[in-house]
């Protein structure tokens, strides 16, 4: 039900819907030294551009010889093509540039407030996606986005409407930004403890002096192989950004086979091995397992225990594997040839070959225990920044329906 006072309008009412276009690559000259910035649909994710975000750039003759235009600043980009998260992702352009011919361009009339349709467009992602599908395509057209349905309330409550959530938007963005400086702050600690370019104080105050011992990885960890033989159904998979999680919370199913008796049976603080590369993680990822009590994995992974607790701190090499350290060595050890379906060829005797410093006891314990801190402070932030980001949706659910309604004399 429209709000009193509201319209419900196609988005070819209220605006000017037109699409972009790509200068030939085999023209150098469109390209070379270009000034124009240029979008492509990769770039629209749900965010707003600025100048800092353009990644390529064309030339005035580039220009002029394609399909290529000139959107102006204010216009919300919304991709047309992809299978993945792209198709339906839009953009609050915040100045002018060119896009490519899978960005369609909406340049809202001058009685609009393109903020306040950006965010109901943003809110609609889902539905718009499926237009395409109901259309009997796979890609969405600018005949479908002309078409797209959208709530046109007085320019003044627009405004108004736009403003609250921009303050929300603030809020969210300075929260990224110090998430993104707390992984980078973390990052750059780490290279430094896990290294002893760093050193920490001991019990008594005094910095850590005693030189690292060099041992092969054989020293401190054990290959664990025990079969699962039906003690546990919680099948695991490392994911990078997750560590060692249940296969249905992962892939949202169930991949594993049926029968799990073959599988290895990981026991809570246990580490595994998993030797095909994905993002952030050239060489593979390295897990312990935290969440669960046990859990079976496949026997691609290597899977390994601590076995001197007096020599070696858990949390220490769980920060130590997760630095990215021992890639250097990894990379000497993958065969060549070996990276079929992505996965790695590491044999487990070359694996516990690897050779790494080890501090004393102590200064693990200390050095874990700082980086625990910061993993402290970064999932604060992240529960922050997810809680900021639900209560705009809430709120946009109620102020882009008009269910709550902004008192419009209060706008600047």
């Amino acid at each position: 039900m429209v709000p009193e006072g509201w319209d419900v309008k196609p988005l070819a009412d209220i605006a000017q819907v037109t699409s972009g276009g790509t200068p030939s690559r085999k023209k150098p000259e469109y390209w070379l030294n270009g000034t124009v910035p240029w979008i492509r649909t990769t770039e629209v994710q749900n965010c707003v551009l600025t100048p800092e975000d353009t990644q390529e750039y064309i030339s005035e003759l580039g220009l002029k010889n394609s399909s290529a235009k000139i959107v102006p600043a204010g216009a919300v980009l919304l991709a047309m093509i992809g299978q993945g998260k792209t198709r339906g992702q839009v953009a609050l352009l915040k100045f002018e540039a060119t896009t490519n011919q899978n960005c369609s361009a909406i340049i809202f009339k001058n009685d609009q407030e393109p903020t306040f349709h950006f965010n109901f467009l943003l809110s609609q992602y889902e539905n718009i996606r499926a237009m395409s599908n109901s259309a009997g395509q796979s890609n969405l057209s600018g005949t479908l986005v002309k078409a797209i349905r959208v709530p046109v309330p007085p320019l003044t409550e627009q405004k108004k409407i736009a403003q609250i959530l921009s303050t929300w938007d603030k809020a969210i963005t300075t929260t990224e930004q110090l998430l993104a400086t707390g992984k980078q702050q973390k990052k750059a600690l780490m290279q430094q403890l896990l290294t002893g370019k760093k050193r920490l104080l001991d019990k008594n105050g005094v910095r850590f002096s005693r030189e690292w011992k060099v041992s092969k990885l054989s020293k401190l960890f054990e290959r664990v192989t025990t079969k699962n033989n039906g003690q546990s159904t919680n099948v695991v998979t490392i994911s990078g950004q997750h560590g060692l999680i249940r296969q249905e919370d992962f892939f949202k199913k169930t991949v594993a086979s049926e029968t799990l008796d073959g599988y290895f049976l990981l026991k809570q603080g246990q580490f595994a091995y998993n030797k095909s590369y994905s993002n952030g993680y050239p060489m593979g990822a390295i897990k312990r397992l935290n969440r669960y009590p046990d859990g079976v994995v496949t026997t691609l992974y290597i899977c390994f225990e601590l076995s001197d607790s007096d020599h070696a701190d858990s949390d220490f090499w769980e920060h130590y594997f997760e630095s990215g350290l021992l890639n250097q060595g990894l990379s000497q050890i993958a065969h060549e040839g070996g990276r079929a379906h992505g996965l790695l060829n590491v044999k487990p005797s070359d694996f516990f070959s690897l050779k790494v410093p080890i501090p004393s006891f102590e200064e693990q314990q200390k050095i874990a225990t700082v980086l625990a801190t910061a993993d402290q402070e970064i999932t604060g932030l992240q529960q922050k920044l997810n809680a900021l980001k639900q209560e705009k949706k809430a709120l946009m659910q109620q102020l882009l329906t008009g269910k709550r309604r902004v008192k419009v004399e209060e706008a600047a």
